[in-house]
């Protein structure tokens, strides 16, 4: 019994075993740096170099490296180029976001005050202020479309009964 509890000391806790491994972006810039390569390190020789150096790695390692790859070079940490990671030239100017830039603003005099911008969307209605009356455009007539009116003429008579009709349009004449 007290052997198999020295042995679960000596393991620790995963929390324990997981701290001893360096977070995930210090060990991919450690692989870049160490492997050293001109054209950069695609992700199976960091994942590589990763394994050989740290032994305890989790279980869910390749999708840990696929997701802080990502975020890193969202971040602009490391530069990926033709699928290969590498950091980032220090002399090359900053990756500018997609769009239009803005328009440089004109610098203000000091002393001025700046007021918040005017919210969004229709003002709401002061609750203190009077109900304003109602003003109906009386134009004597009521609103919307007027009703139809019935019919007051009598049915059209019919033909006299010598005089037959053919079918159909009749003929040109």
């Amino acid at each position: 019994m007290a052997a198999a509890e020295v042995a679960n000391d000596t393991q620790g806790p995963p929390q324990a075993r997981q701290s001893l491994l360096p977070d995930y972006p210090q060990m991919i810039l450690e692989a870049i740096d160490a492997l050293n390569e001109k054209a950069g390190s695609n992700k199976s020789t960091i994942a590589k170099h990763i394994e050989s150096t740290h032994s305890d790695l989790p279980a869910a390692h390749t999708t840990l490296l696929s997701h802080h790859l990502n975020k890193m070079k969202q971040s602009g940490q490391i530069v990926m180029l033709k699928n290969n990671y590498m950091r980032p030239d220090p002399n090359a100017p900053p990756k500018r976001g997609r769009g239009r830039p803005p328009k440089p603003k004109a610098p203000l005099p000091p002393g001025t005050v700046v007021s918040p911008p005017r919210p969004r969307g229709r003002p709401p209605k002061d609750p203190l202020a009077p109900p304003k009356p109602k003003t109906t455009a009386s134009t004597g007539r009521p609103r919307g479309r007027p009703p139809k009116l019935a019919k007051t003429t009598p049915a059209a008579a019919p033909p006299p009964p010598g005089e037959k009709r053919g079918r159909g349009r009749p003929r040109k004449v």
